[in-house]
């Protein structure tokens, strides 16, 4: 009953349509969960992702947990993750996403994952990074190591949601550098991020994480453009 009244003064509203949730849905309503554009490349498709970045540089495995698709339910999710601090959500997808590797021989050899930086400033500017708590989730599951003191970027770059995907490719070459590399040599890396589109941003991790001795990377997201 104190929930129930609890529901009724403060209402929680879900994640991806901003409708308010009955008190026995988590984060998203019923609706949402069912509609939500699954990927499971990790079960099908798995190439569809591996092919972005086929060329430009080498990734053992590559998964997404979601398709995402321009004023769709994913873009408001990732924005209320993002742009009002909903960080719960990057807690539930990690949670929902680990759940499945944990029970896949390709991702069951993980020993670390780590997630795409922020710059310090736009660190400051959101106050969280936007991965942690999905890259967290996600380790836990595949008892793995997380550390988020391995990549560092090195620029501070206009967002990219602003800019096409040329200008994207551009704006994200050469930002990243690797610190402490010790702490990967000869593992097998988990990176994680927000959203892959032109998968420019992996891209620029990769070329410099696989300076590291022995290193492999697989990379794991919340959602990719289709």
């Amino acid at each position: 009953m104190l929930r129930d009244l609890a529901y009724l003064f403060y209402p929680i509203y879900c994640a991806a349509c901003d409708s308010p949730l009955y008190s026995n849905e988590r984060l998203l309503c019923t609706s949402c969960r069912h509609e939500l554009p699954l990927g499971n490349f990790h079960y099908v498709n798995a190439k569809k992702i591996e092919k972005v970045f086929y060329g430009r540089v080498k990734i053992e495995n590559a998964t997404a947990l979601f398709v995402f698709h321009k004023d769709g339910l994913v873009q408001n999710l990732i924005h209320n993750l993002k742009y009002r601090g909903r960080e719960e959500i990057a807690k539930e997808l990690g949670l929902w996403l680990g759940s499945e590797l944990c029970q896949l021989s390709e991702y069951q050899n993980i020993d670390v994952v780590v997630p795409v930086p922020l710059h310090t400033k736009r660190l400051r500017e959101r106050g969280f990074n936007q991965v942690e708590k999905f890259g967290i989730e996600i380790a836990k599951k595949l008892d793995a190591e997380y550390i988020n003191k391995v990549l560092k970027k090195s620029s501070y770059t206009s967002k990219q949601s602003k800019r096409d995907h040329m200008n994207r490719w551009i704006n994200t070459a050469e930002t990243f550098k690797v610190i402490n590399e010790s702490l990967l040599e000869n593992k097998h890396i988990l990176l994680v991020d927000d959203i892959v589109t032109t998968g420019a941003t992996i891209e620029a991790c990769v070329q410099e994480l696989v300076k590291i001795k022995g290193i492999r990377i697989s990379v794991a997201t919340m959602a990719i453009t289709e």
